[in-house]
């Protein structure tokens, strides 16, 4: 299956959900995907071949919670690296660095283990959606990871607010 062809598999697999989960808020499902092993195939063959071409240096994928958690670490196993969550407050064991961040329909937090990342690490963060508070959530794993003087790569999704785009991307480089 070339990339067209992935890409329009993943563009198909995704259902939307209006007024969920409150009015004014399309929710978009990648369960399907889930469901479809080419389906899940094609979605991480899309992320390695985008790092692969654009990140040669990973040291590790950190997913956001929860389903970054689905795509990040089957994308670590294939680049033979580490997986780190980042997760909703209270979740993580530990010393933890904590940020809020406002979403389409609330507030949240989210957090990362201190000793998750080692100085002078190269991190991609991995999630499944940027939508409106997709935005406010990078914004905020930005500030953890800069908390915590990281360097964060690549922050890559795979479905906007507006659809599949077949892998956004933010790029964002921090120096210590």
């Amino acid at each position: 299956m070339n990339e067209g062809d992935k890409r329009a598999l993943l563009r198909s697999s995704v259902r939307e959900f209006l007024d969920f989960p409150s009015p004014g808020i399309c929710f978009r499902d990648i369960t399907p995907i889930l469901k479809d092993p080419t389906a899940f195939s094609a979605a991480i063959d899309l992320f390695e071949s985008y790092l692969r071409d654009h990140f040669p240096k990973i040291d590790l994928i950190a997913g956001l919670d929860s389903r970054g958690f689905l795509f990040g670490p089957a994308l670590a196993q294939r680049f033979g690296i580490g997986f780190v969550l980042i997760r909703k407050k209270g979740k993580l064991p530990g010393p933890t660095e904590c940020v809020s961040y406002s979403l389409e329909y609330g507030k949240a937090e989210i957090e990362i283990q201190v000793d998750a990342v080692d100085p002078g690490q190269k991190v991609v963060i991995i999630d499944d959606l940027l939508a409106t508070g997709g935005k406010n959530i990078f914004s905020s794993s930005v500030h953890v990871q800069r908390s915590i003087e990281k360097e964060y790569m690549s922050y890559y999704v795979k479905v906007n607010s507006k659809g599949f785009s077949g892998g956004k991307k933010r790029v964002i480089r921090l120096s210590h």
